[in-house]
């Protein structure tokens, strides 16, 4: 009998994933879903589903066997599909496959078109803003698919045109390979907004956890290169720092789905020596310059290793002037953002609050270039 892939198994009622958690034995026994004990109930049931499809811990895995992990957006479907709720993607009027150039070959891209967009019988409203997405997974692990519900709510939300864009992943492309192809995915987008139907003046950057730091650290690149700045940077549970110690990776050391033995295992898997985690690029909150950079939206989750890398990083670039518009969520956890709210409510709240600080930075003017006369250390 030939295998399933893991996108077929998906479309099976349950899942197979879900099928073979059934067909467990009962000598296998689970570990704890929650070992906080911190979860809402909502993100509770969220974890027992991704418990349930029982993934393997990432850390003791390779990489192309972590890629095939299920993970929270496998818990979603499998979470609604308990609830008997369909598990369909958030319907938008068009979600277009595209390729663009980066600098070591053709990246994965896909438009996400709002309803703005494509309302029949309307007279043309003009070029709609647009946010340029970068998704998460350590930058070894995950696709566009797997954070194709965080696009789409944007795109809603914000009624906003979303360019999600793939990049070259560790350990077969280490650093910096990920935040090259971040910059030229900005660079690409700033070039071919009319072609894309967007307003160059109305351009964001967002990113959840690595991609967040993609986020930022692209904006940071387009200022020292004097392009046009994005309107607002969405950080969302952004990596920010190197440093393995703060009180959320101690805290939240055991947590899941993310804990501290993963990011250390994301970084050994994305670096390739000890002195590139000082490279401004990876610890940001310490050592990056951060003068000059507009409105930064930072979401945190109170059950996440990188809560304290969001905070810290409101923190620096608070005082360096720059607007920082910071909410932190209680009792849910990492990866929670692209939950879809029928069964997290606080995802969609998180959404909706993104969504509202981007069309207010999309109504006010542009920011100016500013390049920073770089301090002597």
């Amino acid at each position: 009998m030939p295998l399933l892939s893991r996108r077929a198994s998906l479309a099976l009622p349950l899942g197979l994933a879900g099928l073979l958690a059934a067909c467990a034995t009962p000598s296998e026994p689970l570990p704890p879903a929650d070992p906080t004990g911190l979860a809402d109930p909502e993100m509770r049931a969220l974890l027992e589903s991704l418990q349930a499809l029982r993934p393997k811990p990432i850390e003791t895995l390779n990489a192309q066997e972590a890629r095939l992990q299920p993970g929270m957006a496998d818990a979603v479907k499998h979470r609604l599909r308990a609830i008997g709720q369909t598990a369909m993607p958030r319907p938008l009027p068009e979600v277009r496959e595209l390729q663009i150039p980066g600098p070591g070959g053709p990246l994965p891209a896909r438009l996400y078109v709002p309803l703005e967009a494509a309302r029949a019988g309307q007279p043309a409203r003009g070029p709609l803003p647009l946010i340029v997405y970068y998704h998460g997974g350590g930058f070894v692990i995950a696709d566009l698919d797997t954070y194709d519900a965080s696009a789409r709510a944007l795109a809603a939300e914000a009624q906003a045109l979303v360019l999600a864009v793939h990049y070259r992943q560790g350990p077969e492309h280490r650093f910096p390979a990920a935040h090259d192809d971040a910059y030229a995915a900005y660079a690409w987008a700033l070039s071919h907004a009319g072609e894309l139907g967007a307003d160059l003046s109305r351009v964001a950057v967002v990113g959840e956890s690595a991609g967040g730091n993609l986020a930022i650290t692209t904006t940071m690149a387009a200022r020292e290169a004097r392009m046009p700045l994005p309107v607002a940077m969405g950080l969302i549970y952004p990596v920010a720092g190197t440093d393995l110690t703060t009180p959320s990776y101690r805290e939240m050391a055991n947590a899941k789905p993310l804990n501290a033995a993963m990011m250390q295992w994301f970084i050994q898997q994305y670096t390739s020596s000890p002195s590139e985690l000082q490279d401004t690029r990876l610890n940001v909150y310490g050592r990056a310059e951060l003068r000059g950079l507009p409105k930064a939206v930072i979401i945190t989750a109170e059950i996440d290793p990188l809560r304290s890398d969001g905070q810290i990083l409101g923190e620096r670039l608070t005082a360096n002037s720059v607007q920082v518009v910071a909410r932190d969520y209680a009792g849910v956890t990492h990866e929670f953002f692209g939950a879809d709210p029928r069964v997290l409510a606080k995802a969609g709240d998180a959404q909706r609050f993104m969504a509202g600080e981007l069309r207010s930075a999309f109504a006010l003017p542009a920011p100016a270039v500013v390049v920073p006369v770089r301090r002597r250390s």
